[in-house]
């Protein structure tokens, strides 16, 4: 910035000073014969041209480095903050939105940063160069000009008045639309299979419609304050000459001072022309600014810990006391929920679809907080652990699984260095993948496709179960982790979780018999509230218990 600050400083001073080196070789050329000193004033010209283009080269490129590395700072500001924010937040915007957010808006800061600032000033102090010239040139035509500034600068002024709320409206509805693309994007294959495309299409027309009246708006208040700024830089002109004239009939400046005039009054439509598009580059920013500053503002409703809160190594016990939730205000999904389990035992989570099997685990992984009510991790109220620090020792693995673009150890380790090879390969060894990764063409490095492409499903959950048990937790949670496996993958699954499993408290949401089967402990819940809980052999070995009905029955009729 000060770089820049310098070479702008620079620029307008030879700015300032080109139109005299023009001035003297005129009145220069009417009154001597002598052509050195013409010469020197060309060449003096022409260094002082080319000096002045190498300075804008110059400082057009610390200008846009300038631009760019704030506007990035912003980006993974803004990037990193919205990763933060809770579950809630992200229920309510869709990822198409977000990321308008993320790189919309602040790319159209980029010229906003890139110094806007010092140009604005330095464009002013130009104005002010050239005003104060001309004043001492003579100071009818340094009022006139002046008087031409202000009037300038207070209609370009009005006429920014009326365009800036059309980019606030513009960009917003570039949001809508990016994030309504996004989403059908995502699920193009559900809109295929139930025949929805040409509803969606129907939508996407009303959206164009929606943006184009605005985008109309929005380019006529653009064309006003260009064809307005054209209409003014026309009338400088006429003043500038009309003044001239009048001083030239008097005999009070010479040819040479005409011209510096003409010169100056068209070198003013510069900074006049910077200041308008900056202002039009501060009006897109205004709509970008109070967007981004909004969303910056936006607190999650889970705040971080203490850092003195540690859980400890080893199994974790798990206790629920009276927790209260539900996701709206006005509905509970868990009600006065109250069980203990210990460390090293694995506990069977039973239920029907909405009873709230999972979010009974995404409170464990404090994706959302209790209403009333504490849950406690050997004895630690997750409240006060560090957010980092609870999902290192809490692994949690569902039925819909996330791979992404990227080798298979960044996939495994999220891009964790300290993570050996060694135990990468180990791992899946134990899972039953080891001919799966000796048949991939690079090992580990083997590029995987966004989504899992190329990929079963089978593989995907394995991969799944490999990565949480690369981080070591002390709790695992399976949300229904073995429902999209077939038969003959399940039991490798099964064979390896037995080890994978060992001195590690387990939590199991189910439909299935084989998954439950080695839950030391069943919790049933119906409507949010806890059914029956008790150890396995016993409520089964009783024939009264809801447990045992269920497993005489067939788990999947009742729990469907």
């Amino acid at each position: 910035m000060v770089a820049l600050a310098l070479l702008l400083a620079a620029g307008i001073a030879m700015q300032l000073v080109s139109p005299q080196i023009i001035r003297w070789f005129i009145d220069t050329a009417k009154t001597e014969s002598d052509t050195s000193k013409l010469t020197m004033a060309a060449l003096l010209f022409i260094g002082v041209s080319l000096l002045t283009q190498a300075v804008r080269v110059v400082a057009a490129y610390i200008g846009e480095n300038v631009g760019w590395v704030a506007t990035n700072r912003l980006r993974g500001v803004v990037a990193s903050h919205c990763l933060k924010l809770d579950l809630s937040f992200h229920k309510k915007h869709t990822s198409g939105a977000i990321i308008e957010r993320v790189d919309g808006d602040i790319n159209a800061l980029a010229n906003f940063f890139s110094s806007f600032v010092i140009l604005l000033l330095s464009n002013l102090v130009l104005m002010a160069g050239i005003l104060v010239l001309l004043f001492r040139e003579n100071p009818l035509i340094g009022l006139a000009m002046t008087a031409f500034v202000v009037f300038a600068m207070a209609t370009i002024q009005r006429i920014r008045r009326y365009a800036a709320p059309l980019w606030g409206r513009m960009r917003q509805i570039s949001a809508d639309f990016y994030g309504f693309l996004g989403e059908h994007l995502e699920g193009t294959e559900d809109i295929r299979a139930n025949g929805a495309t040409g509803f969606v299409m129907r939508r996407f027309h009303a959206l164009l419609r929606d943006w184009l009246p605005v985008r109309l708006r929005a380019f006529a208040g653009f064309a006003a304050m260009w064809i307005t700024t054209i209409a003014v830089f026309a009338l400088g002109n006429s003043v500038a000459f009309a003044v001239c004239v009048y001083l030239w009939h008097r005999g009070e400046i010479t040819i040479g001072a005409v011209y510096m005039v003409f010169y100056y009054t068209e070198q003013l439509s510069q900074p006049i022309e910077k200041i308008r598009q900056q202002l039009e580059d501060l009006q897109k920013a205004d709509a970008s600014i109070g967007r981004i500053r909004e969303l910056l503002s936006t607190e999650s409703k889970i705040q971080d810990g203490r850092e003195e809160a540690l859980l400890p190594d080893g199994p974790l016990s798990v206790e629920f006391d009276g927790v209260r939730f539900g996701y709206e205000e006005d509905s509970l999904t868990l009600s006065d929920l109250h069980f203990r389990l210990e460390p090293g035992r694995v506990l069977g989570l039973l239920g029907r679809t909405g009873s709230g099997k999972s979010t009974t685990a995404r409170l464990l992984l404090r994706f959302y907080d209790p209403q009333e009510g504490s849950v406690r991790l050997s004895g630690v109220d997750i409240r006060s652990c560090r957010l980092h620090e609870l999902r290192r020792r809490v692994g949690f693995v569902t039925q819909n699984i996330e791979i992404f673009q990227g080798s298979v150890r960044d996939n495994l380790t999220f891009y964790d260095p300290e993570i050996a090879d060694g135990r990468i390969v180990s791992v899946l060894e134990e899972l039953g993948l080891g001919d799966w990764l000796r048949a991939l063409p690079d090992g580990l490095d083997t590029r995987l496709e966004s989504g899992g492409g190329g990929l079963s499903a089978g593989e995907a959950q394995l991969l799944a179960f490999a990565r949480v048990f690369l981080s070591d937790p002390g709790l695992v949670v399976l949300d229904e982790a073995s429902s999209r496996l077939d038969p003959a993958t399940e039991q490798k699954l099964e064979l390896a979780i037995s080890s994978l499993l060992r001195n590690r408290t387990c939590v199991i949401i189910a439909h299935r018999l084989a998954t439950i089967g080695r839950a030391d402990d069943i919790l049933i819940l119906e409507d949010g509230r806890i059914l029956e809980h008790g150890e396995r052999r016993k409520l089964l070995a009783d024939p009264d218990s809801r447990f045992s009905r269920i497993m005489e029955a067939g788990m999947e009729e009742v729990l469907a």
